[in-house]
């Protein structure tokens, strides 16, 4: 499967946001309502408990052919077997990842600029996470781009181009018309009564 198909509905995994939902399960649900990909993201999670919870997370993926990434975490991801590391622009630079990462390991990385999604594909980058386009509750602190900020991402670059920050079924659409391929959501699954449910009706708008 072509990457950009594998970028359709990115889900990205919370406990804080998951309503107490283990994180396995909330990849299992988001998965069978259609997910195409799943990061693991936990800033405050310790390297040993990231790792245990990756190895996990990956033969759930596995078993269903859905692309598992870890985000900043290089080293966890590459020991657990993950598909690849998201980085955001603060993490480690692009061309050290590069230097360890094996044949075929796929690196997404985080812009909001032009020029920042410009460096990342002259660098080598597989795809692009880009926003914040809507603004979003689990970065409070991030600035929003809008919509005409990810159509000059896209615009700017070849990679494939998920947009991040916001999204939900009352945005989808605009976000894939101003150039994404698909669409990066927390909240909008992760946070809902019915994880399934939510994934699937995102997926049906994403398709």
């Amino acid at each position: 499967m072509d990457l950009k198909d594998r970028l359709k509905l990115y889900v990205i995994l919370d406990r804080r946001l998951g309503r107490g939902v283990p994180l396995c399960d909330q990849a299992r649900l988001a998965i069978q309502g259609g997910a195409t990909a799943i990061q693991l993201r936990d800033k405050r999670m310790q390297g040993r408990d990231c790792y245990r919870a990756s190895l996990a997370i990956k033969e759930i993926c596995k078993e269903k052919g859905v692309l598992f990434i870890v985000n900043d975490r290089l080293d966890v991801a590459l020991t657990a077997g993950a598909d690849g590391v998201h980085l955001g622009q603060e993490d480690l630079p692009l061309e050290a990842a590069e230097k360890i990462a094996p044949e075929g390991f796929i690196i997404g990385i985080s812009v909001r600029t032009p020029d920042q999604a410009i460096e990342a594909e002259r660098k080598g980058a597989d795809y692009l996470g880009v926003g914040d386009v809507f603004g979003t509750s689990s970065k409070p602190d991030a600035k929003t781009i809008g919509i005409e900020g990810l159509k000059e991402v896209c615009v700017n670059t070849k990679l494939p181009c998920v947009a991040i920050g916001g999204i939900g079924v009352h945005n989808v659409k605009q976000a894939l018309q101003a150039g994404a391929v698909g669409v990066a959501v927390i909240s909008a699954v992760i946070s809902q009564k019915d994880i399934a449910g939510a994934a699937r009706t995102l997926r049906s708008l994403v398709s």
